[in-house]
This record gives structure tokens, sequence and C-alpha cells, in this order.
């Protein structure tokens, strides 16, 4: 249409029918709206009607948009179903003489039913309607909302736009495991890649065998190691970011900063609950009082497939049969190397073994 401007505009407070539940707050939902239209040229967010309490009627909003803009022509750009039903919008003659309507077709069988209500309203309100001609995506916005908490529907949303909603877990949303997988090995060493595959599938089978909730799995596996590959400043910066201060000089704790960087921020960029945070967080050292996910998490880490070293074949029998004996054996073997090698176990570590003993 070669518009001049675009004037995205989110709804304030519905006159008609309630905002659906799960509605973000009309800040985050601004957010969304900039984040969506952040590439579209000469784009502009309004808040005219989340700033004010009064029911939304358009037309309203349309006579501000017209004071801000006198001498402009106004299109309202809407989709079949609201174009349908403009006459009975809220004092729709005068909404009418105002606007110029452009319509996009909601499905392929809507042009028939477009093209009629067109002349209609050039008869009765001597309005134009401009038709314009798109690809259709064929998916309501209610049908999205019930998409997100299934882990679909990212291939319809722009790509800034779904990680907001990820990271804030808006709609109840979930991260689409492929989307999930693909940002957090850019976030790796390539060598790495094959461990931390290994450490989702490990996850997955005990937290099976275990049950423990299978989604809190994957995701702390595929998460668990996203910081491994930062220097140490880069740790102390995300942890003191979020007000953590680390104080550790000690070259053996700086070597445990990525997990404790790592569930800052997968709660930070992916929204994920404070108990796969926790899993992410002690998946090196152990704790005591582990829960059962936090358990999952560091046996995977210690036996996924790609791993070979002596024991290793005795504890993934362990894991599978008696979880404690393996964390036991698991910790114990981790002490004993690092006292052999002069170095101090971590205090977690040791009160985890004698937790578990």
């Amino acid at each position: 249409m070669e518009l001049d401007m675009l004037i995205i505009v989110p709804t304030g407070t519905p006159p008609h029918k309630p905002l659906p539940d799960g509605t973000p707050p009309a800040n985050k939902r601004l957010d969304l709206a900039r984040s969506s239209f952040e590439d579209v040229k000469n784009a502009v967010i309004s808040e005219i009607e989340i700033l004010d309490p009064n029911p939304s009627y358009t037309v309203n909003t349309i006579g501000k948009i017209s004071c801000d803009y006198p001498q402009s022509k106004l299109y309202l750009l809407v989709g079949t179903d609201m174009y349908l039903t403009l006459e009975a919008w809220k004092d729709s003659d005068k909404l009418l003489s105002e606007i110029t309507p452009a319509v996009f077709s909601r499905s392929a069988d809507d042009m028939k039913a477009i093209e009629n209500y067109s002349r209609k309203l050039k008869t009765r309100h001597e309005t134009d309607t401009v038709i314009i001609e798109s690809e259709i995506i064929d998916i309501s916005s209610s049908e999205l909302r019930q998409m997100l908490p299934e882990r679909k529907g990212s291939r319809y949303i722009a790509d800034t736009t779904y990680s907001y909603i990820v990271k804030n877990r808006l709609y109840g949303a979930k991260p689409d495991w492929d989307w999930l997988r693909e940002r957090a090995h850019a976030m790796l060493d390539p060598a790495r890649i094959p461990h931390v595959a290994g450490c989702e599938q490990e996850a997955l089978r005990l937290a099976e065998r275990w049950n423990v909730n299978l989604d809190d799995a994957r995701e702390a596996g595929i998460l668990h190691d996203i910081t491994k590959k930062l220097a140490p400043e880069e740790h102390i910066k995300i942890l003191e970011d979020h007000g953590i201060s680390t104080g550790m000089t000690d070259s053996a704790e700086v070597k445990l900063l990525h997990s404790r960087s790592g569930a800052e921020l997968a709660k930070a960029m992916f929204g994920v609950s404070c108990e796969v945070a926790d899993a992410i967080q002690w998946h090196t050292t152990g704790r005591a009082g582990m829960t059962a996910l936090e358990k999952v998490i560091y046996l995977a880490d210690y036996i996924e497939p790609n791993r070979d070293f002596e024991g290793v074949g005795r504890m993934r029998e362990l894991a599978y049969d008696d979880m404690d004996a393996a964390m036991r054996m698991g910790l114990e073997m981790s002490i004993k190397d690092l006292l052999e090698r002069g170095i101090t176990p971590n205090k977690k570590s040791i009160d985890a073994f004698n937790d578990l003993q």
C-alpha cells in the first residue's frame, strides 16, 4: 500500500469481551509488539489504548490519531472476521467516514464475502475498501496460544518475539525442542555438542526410570553447559549482573562457575523453572539433599554415552538400579581424583557424599 507510517495499537481494555486467560500485562504486550515489528519500515507502536483506562473503542482511537496527523488519510487494517462486523462497531457511521478499511483475507474462502461486504459499505456509507492480497497463514491467535504450551508454533512467530515469549514464559509457553537445542548448541564449543546431546538423551532415560518430569530433565540436559566455554571473568559478570557475588579466587573453584552462571543464564534467556535451574547449578558438585531431578542431571552428565573412564560401566549399571549408590560412586571418584591431584574438593561435594552415606 506504500503507507508513510504503520501504527500498531495494542489493545487496552476490550469493550465487548475480556482478554483471554493468560494474556500478558500491558508492558509485556507492548514489548511483544515492538519486537514483532522492529524490522518493518516506518512502523510505530502506539500506547494510545494501553494508557487509557477506559474501554478501547476504535472510533475513539482513530479520533486521537486524527488529531496527531490531521492532514493524513487513515486506513484501518483488519482481518476478515473484524471487517465483516464493521457496521456493528461503536459509532460505525463516524468511524467509516474517517477511515478506509484495508482487509486481509483469513482463508482462501473469504474473498467472496469480502467483495460482497465491500459493495455494501460503498452503497451505505460511500466507503471504499482496500483488499490486500497476501500469503494466507491459516491459523488463529487462539490456536497459536494453544500451541505454545505444547512446544509448538515457533515457525509462525518472529524469532526475537518467540525468544521473548519463551524467556518470560508468556501464554504458558514452553520452548520448541529444536529451537531450544539450536540456541543452546550455538553457545557451546563445537567439540562439546556431542557431550551435551548425549547428556540430554541420558537424562531422558534416567528421568523415565526414576519417575522424574521428562520435560524438566530434557531442558536441564540441553542447557546444563551453556556457559562452559566462557572465560572466568565472563562467568563472574553474569553472576554479578544477577546480584550474585562469587568471591572466588581459587582456580579449582573458578572452574565450577559455569554451573552457577549457566543456571542464571538459563533462567534469564529461556525462562526455566527454579527446579531446572537448580539441576543445572548442582550438576558438577552435587549438594546435600539433592532432588531426584538434580541427581538425574548429575548422573547424566557423568555417564552419558560419550564418557569413557575406568568404572563408568559399573556406574551406568548402578544409575538404573540404585540411583543413590551411583551418586555415591560418582562423588567418591570425583573427590578421590581431586585429592590425588592436590586439589581440595568442593565442600558441597563432600556434603553430598556424607548425606548419601
